[in-house]
């Protein structure tokens, strides 16, 4: 568009009203303004728009044409305002949120259903992927926001801490006693235990099974086998079946400790808890992200 918006406004406001003074008072402008306004729109456009009567002005025939796109170009401007301010109203937004699928399942679900009652024009859309692959992804712009436990790995963004987990060994009641048979040994120290053990542990590529080795590293622990599982939920069922011995988060398996299916294995020297939380980019913050920060912020997470 060649002319200047505001030339069209004038021009439409003195055709609507039929009035120079009226439009200049509509605008809140001087009447030498709007003439001026509508002279100079009229030499750019090198056609004569208005024609000069006793009550006022009156539109020419190239004037009428024009004025009938103007009036539909400043009604889907109004209409656009409009749907914006609604938009604005229902809280409408995007979110993108990246998140293991064990925090997922514990941690970001649980909550997820009372934010989306409250902010029901809100679309969410959740990635399931490695912490790793989430930060990637948080890089790459790709999500919004991801929920991870705290690593080397999180560097140049913000992370918000939600609240801590804690890594704990635990096993079946029966495998327990498998192992106790099977190695002839009846008393043995809770490391001895592991050493003697299938471990259970999530796949080599996962920051908790590298946070968990470097533990059991530090401690002397080395397991006579390990069986590898590609998310939580797998190895506490195969712990609970009685295929060895799991590292597990203990936030995760309170109900299994409870009722004795699991039974936890102390050590001397427990895992120290990580801190789990969100981590985003605060330079970058939509409309959706910062409803979606104030409403954790406001809610009890596990610790």
């Amino acid at each position: 568009m060649e002319q200047s918006l505001d030339l069209y406004k004038v021009f439409y406001a003195v055709a609507s009203t039929g009035n120079i003074s009226h439009a200049a008072k509509k605008l809140f402008i001087s009447q030498p303004a709007i003439s001026k306004s509508i002279g100079k729109l009229e030499q750019q456009l090198n056609t004569k728009l208005f024609l000069r009567t006793s009550k006022g002005v009156m539109l020419t025939e190239e004037g009428q044409v024009l004025y009938r796109y103007v009036s539909e170009a400043l009604e889907a401007l109004g209409n656009g305002e409009k749907e914006l301010k609604r938009l604005g109203q229902l809280n409408y937004g995007r979110l993108k949120i990246g998140v293991s699928t064990t925090l997922c399942k514990y941690v970001l679900l649980p909550y997820l259903k009372n934010f989306i009652d409250t902010y029901p024009h809100i679309q969410i859309t959740i990635t399931c992927q490695s912490t790793l692959h989430t930060l990637k992804l948080l890089e790459e712009g790709e999500i919004d926001i991801g929920l991870i436990g705290r690593s080397s790995g999180v560097k140049g963004v913000t992370f918000e801490v939600l609240g801590q987990i804690e890594d704990i060994f635990v096993a079946a009641p029966n495998y327990i006693n498998n192992l106790k048979l099977q190695t002839g040994i009846d008393e043995m120290t809770k490391e001895e235990l592991l050493n003697q053990s299938t471990l259970i542990l999530l796949d080599s590529q996962n920051l908790t099974r590298q946070y968990i080795e470097t533990h059991m590293y530090e401690n002397n622990i080395f397991p006579k086998q390990i069986l590898e599982a590609s998310n939580m939920d797998l190895v506490i069922e195969f712990a609970k079946t009685g295929l060895g011995t799991a590292c597990v988060i203990k936030n995760f398996v309170e109900e299994e400790l409870q009722t004795g299916k699991l039974i936890r294995i102390p050590l001397q020297n427990p895992i120290p808890r990580r801190e789990i939380g969100f981590v985003y980019n605060d330079h970058s913050i939509s409309f959706a992200l910062e409803e979606f920060l104030k409403y954790w912020s406001k809610n009890q997470f596990i610790s």
